[in-house]
């Protein structure tokens, strides 16, 4: 299904409202436009949500966008970055008072090795604020019923996810040195997941799968948490 939904200009008429969060808007291409217009698609969503979003998280990894992770290589993700940088630069320079706004790149788990040190050179070379790791995985070996759904279309978040996003945001901040921020993300559904992201190296976290499946008090519980290990 892509992106199902109503589209940015839908979203910015919601997010017009006042809010006292912080808010991140995360942008991807359209299902049906070629890879080779990508970069069209973000800008339009990256001006339009500019004044209503505190940060932005460029969404390259979603299975559920035919083609989408193909931008996760190193020479168009690296296009994509310096041109939404520079667009960045481009809006805040014209008005007085309008700062650039952080800009995170959402990642796959299912990388390999080699894939992750081009993903730590991209963020060097093009100088972005940080990276979420991770997105849903394709991957299917966690599962106890994978043998029904091996053949699943889509993303695959929560509890088998946990392990593998931990091995990525390990393994990008050792190798980088913790040169960026990273926000942790996949699986979390209990205190000590959220602890076990931040030890290996997460600098704050998110929760999609976990929040559903056990309530709002699991924020709760990790700051309690937090705060027993200070």
């Amino acid at each position: 299904m892509g992106f199902n939904n109503k589209g940015v200009f839908d979203a910015v008429e919601r997010l017009k409202k006042k809010h006292k969060v912080l808010i991140g808007g995360n942008i991807g291409k359209n299902k049906i436009t070629p890879n080779e217009e990508a970069i069209k698609d973000y800008l339009i969503s990256f001006d339009a949500l500019f004044p209503h979003v505190d940060y932005f998280v460029v969404n390259v990894s979603s299975p559920n966008t035919p083609g989408l992770r193909e931008l996760q290589d190193k020479e168009p993700l690296t296009a994509l970055l310096r041109e939404l940088k520079k667009e960045n630069t481009k809006i805040a320079s014209k008005g007085t008072g309008i700062k650039e706004k952080p800009i995170l790149l959402k990642i796959a788990p299912d990388l390999t090795n080699d894939q992750l040190i081009d993903i730590i050179k991209i963020v060097e070379q093009t100088k972005i604020d940080g990276i979420i790791a991770t997105n849903t995985t394709i991957e299917r070996q966690e599962l106890k019923s994978a043998w029904m759904l091996a053949e699943e279309k889509g993303g695959l978040s929560g509890r088998p996810l946990t392990k593998r996003s931990t091995e990525v945001i390990r393994f990008l901040a050792e190798k980088s040195n913790k040169a960026f921020p990273i926000i942790g993300v996949g699986g979390i559904h209990s205190a000590e997941d959220a602890i076990e992201k931040l030890e290996a190296g997460a600098d704050l976290i998110q929760l999609y799968t976990g929040f559903i499946y056990e309530g709002p008090g699991l924020i709760k519980k990790i700051n309690k948490a937090l705060l027993k290990k200070q």
